[in-house]
């Protein structure tokens, strides 16, 4: 059985504007994969936030998250991907 952990790593971008890197750890492995990261900016807009919420749970369903991201080692490692190839 697969299972995985969730978690969430946030970075400040600028006054006032937030990254959050939706992250899962296999469990399995211990490796790190970021499947999306939501930018948040003040004031905040609540239905943005359920979307994103939402959107993590049927992104996680929808594609096997074996596929959907590159596995690293460290959390760091899996962010400083996510961010070459997205940003």
């Amino acid at each position: 059985m697969n299972l995985f952990q969730e978690v969430m790593i946030w970075r400040m971008v600028e006054e006032g504007a937030a990254v959050r890197y939706c992250c899962i750890r296999d469990l399995n492995t211990n490796k790190y994969g970021v499947q999306s990261a939501d930018f948040f900016r003040l004031p905040l807009d609540e239905k943005q936030f359920r979307f994103f919420e939402k959107q993590f749970v049927e992104l996680f369903i929808e594609i096997p998250i074996q596929e959907r991201c590159g596995w690293f080692d460290s959390i760091q490692e899996a962010i400083d991907a996510h961010d070459k190839e997205f940003m």
